[in-house]
């Protein structure tokens, strides 16, 4: 798709301060990348950010644990925290297997995350909502799009996937977490769904092919009121309002890679 007029999402990357986030994002990408660890453990790392993507995902979604617990634990059946927990890390080892079909059919991923994440499927499993479902969403509050307005923008979202467009990866990263958040299409994780397709979306687009920088980590680092006010910025449709939840994506990304590139030098150093 050669011009903005006919890729929507390209268009995105003149907005305020997007450059901007994009060049510090490909920077601070590169120089994970070039770690000398990176040549010989790469497989840890990922393993590793996995894991920490995980923990920040479920910190937004309400379960605020310690990595080391996170580590430890082997139950998550116990109460509701430990239920987000296990869906986070069950969406973080799923995300994985699901970038070959994210390009083609990107509406059967979300399905599978949902599914994934849900553990213990029902009939409002694995689909959007109907009528008269309600969405249990412990982040994101305020009035949900009826099912009708959700089946057409994820359609339209899915065209856009497919289709393919020149916008930095980091501009569809964080298209998609957004419309994901806005839309909350399944009775319940949408959170953990949209965060977990914004990991495929960086991941599937090639800047971040091993998935070592798990933004999810950002996220959690700039906290919850930053993420929602970010968040009411996509809300609004304003060019301001968009730039800034993009760049705030974009920080989120610069943290994730600070945080592996902690973990290489830990390795590096044999203390981890």
């Amino acid at each position: 798709m050669s011009t903005h007029a006919s890729d929507p999402l390209a268009a995105l990357g003149s907005l305020p301060g997007v450059a901007d986030a994009v060049d510090s994002v490909r920077k601070a990408v590169d120089r994970v990348y070039g770690h000398r660890v990176m040549r010989r453990r790469s497989n840890e790392i990922s393993s590793e950010a996995a894991l920490r993507g995980a923990r920040g995902s479920a910190a937004l979604s309400g379960a605020d644990w310690a990595l080391e617990e996170v580590r430890r634990r082997t139950d998550f059946s116990a109460d509701l925290e430990a239920r987000t927990v296990g869906a986070a890390l069950r969406l973080s080892a799923e995300a994985g297997q699901l970038l070959s079909i994210w390009r083609q059919s990107p509406l059967r991923v979300l399905a599978r995350l949902h599914l994934v994440a849900a553990g213990d499927p029902d009939d409002s499993v694995g689909r959007p909502r109907l009528d008269g479902e309600r969405v249990d969403e412990p982040l994101i509050e305020g009035s949900v799009p009826t099912p009708a307005e959700v089946a057409g923008r994820l359609d339209g979202l899915a065209e856009l996937i497919v289709a393919g467009s020149e916008a930095p990866a980091l501009v569809t990263a964080a298209v998609v977490h957004g419309e994901l958040l806005a839309l909350r299409p399944f009775t319940s994780h949408n959170g953990l769904v949209a965060r977990a397709a914004e990991r495929i979306a960086l991941v599937g687009s090639g800047l971040d092919p091993k998935g070592i920088c798990p933004a999810e980590v950002g996220h959690a680092e700039q906290g919850r009121a930053a993420y929602l006010a970010a968040f009411e910025g996509y809300l609004s449709g304003t060019p301001e309002g968009m730039g800034a939840w993009i760049a705030h994506c974009g920080r989120s990304v610069e943290l994730g890679v600070r945080e592996s590139t902690a973990v290489c030098e830990a390795l590096q150093r044999g203390a981890a």
